[in-house]
C-alpha cells in the first residue's frame, strides 16, 4: 500500500467513478483499475464490487474511505500551511498570553502588525500562564506571555514587563478619596484576590502581613481583569496589573497608586527547537512598542 493507490481510492470515491477520477488526477482508467486492484491485494479486501463496468463501494470499502478522508484532513493542511510560506514567505504565527495581556497588550501588538504584514496567518489563544508556558515548550505555540510563577526550565525566555500593582476602587467608595494607598487602608474592607499561587499575589499578601492589615476575602480569581470587573460592580477592593485594568477607569472604576510597591513580572516564551523565525521577532518588536504606548495609558496616576 502507498500514498499513490491511497490518492487515487479516495478520487474514485470522491468522483463517484473510475473515468471521473482518471479525468481529476489526469491519468488513464486503466491506471485507476490497476491501482485500486492492487490496493485491494494490499488490503486483503475488496473496496469496490464490480457492476456492469462499475465500481461500487463495498461496506469495508466505505469504512476504509473514512479512515483515509480523516488522513488526507491532515495532509490538506500541510498543503494549506505550505501554500502560505510560498505565497506570504512567512506563513503564519501563534500566540499564547496569559489574560492580563492577551485582552489589552497583544491586540494592539496584532493591530500594528498587521497593519505592515496583513497577509500572515495569526492565532491567538488565552490561556493559564502554565499552560502558555507548556504549549510553547512542546512547539505548538511560537510565543507566549506569562506571569513569573512559571518553571522557565525547557523554553528560551527573556523578561517583558515589571507592572507596578495599582488598587481598584468601586466608584464612590471612600477609598476613592485618598492620592495613594497603603496597607492599612485595606484592613477588614472586603477584598478581591488574585489566586493563591499567583507569585504577585504572595507578593501583596506579604505587604499586607509586615503592616498587620487584614483584608476580608470575599472572592478569589486568576484575572485581573475579573479584579476590575467585580471591583466595579462593588463587590469589593483589589489589586491588579494596570495592563488588565485598560478600559475599566471609563466605565467608572477608580484607581490609586498602592505603596510599598507590587510588581506583576511578565516573561516572553520562545520555543527551544529552532532559531526564532522572522516573523517572531517582527512581532516582538511590536509588544514592545505596544508595551510602551500602554505605559502611557495606565490608570495608575491619581486623579
Amino acid at each position: 500500500m502507498n500514498f499513490r493507490q491511497l490518492e487515487i481510492f479516495r478520487a474514485v470515491m470522491v468522483s463517484g467513478s473510475a473515468s471521473r477520477a482518471a479525468d481529476l488526477l489526469q491519468i488513464t482508467q486503466p491506471a485507476v483499475s490497476r491501482a485500486v486492484g492492487e490496493l485491494e491485494t494490499a488490503l486483503g479486501f475488496l473496496l469496490f464490487d464490480r457492476v456492469r463496468g462499475r465500481l461500487v463501494p463495498t461496506a469495508e470499502g466505505r469504512l476504509f474511505f473514512r479512515d483515509v478522508s480523516l488522513s488526507f484532513v491532515g495532509l490538506d493542511s500541510l498543503r494549506a500551511s505550505a501554500a502560505r510560506i510560498r505565497d506570504f514567505g512567512s506563513g503564519s504565527i501563534r500566540i499564547a498570553s496569559l489574560a492580563a495581556m492577551g485582552s489589552t497588550l497583544v491586540p494592539r501588538a496584532i493591530r500594528t502588525f498587521r497593519d505592515a504584514l496583513p497577509q500572515i496567518a495569526i492565532t491567538l489563544q488565552i490561556h493559564s500562564s502554565s499552560m502558555v508556558r507548556d504549549l510553547v515548550a512542546n512547539q505548538q505555540f511560537d510565543l507566549g506571555l506569562a506571569a513569573d510563577e512559571v518553571d522557565l526550565s525547557g523554553v528560551d525566555h527573556r523578561p517583558f514587563s515589571n507592572s507596578k500593582a495599582v488598587c481598584a476602587i468601586p466608584p464612590g467608595h471612600p477609598l476613592g478619596q485618598k492620592t495613594v494607598v497603603r496597607p492599612m487602608d485595606l484592613d477588614g474592607l472586603p477584598f478581591v484576590a488574585l489566586a493563591p499561587e499567583d507569585r504577585a499575589r504572595g507578593r501583596m499578601m506579604q505587604a499586607l502581613d509586615a503592616a498587620g492589615s487584614k483584608p476580608e476575602i470575599v472572592v478569589e480569581t486568576p484575572a485581573s481583569a475579573t479584579v476590575c470587573a467585580l471591583a466595579l460592580e462593588g463587590v469589593g477592593v483589589g489589586l491588579v496589573n494596570p495592563v488588565a485594568a485598560i478600559g475599566f477607569a471609563e466605565r467608572g472604576l477608580v484607581f490609586r497608586p498602592f505603596e510599598p510597591d507590587v510588581y506583576f513580572t511578565t516573561y516572553l516564551l520562545f520555543r527551544p527547537d529552532a532559531q526564532r523565525a522572522q516573523i517572531v521577532s517582527r512581532f516582538v518588536a511590536e509588544l514592545m512598542a505596544a508595551r510602551s504606548l500602554t505605559s502611557l495609558q495606565t490608570p495608575a496616576k491619581p486623579v
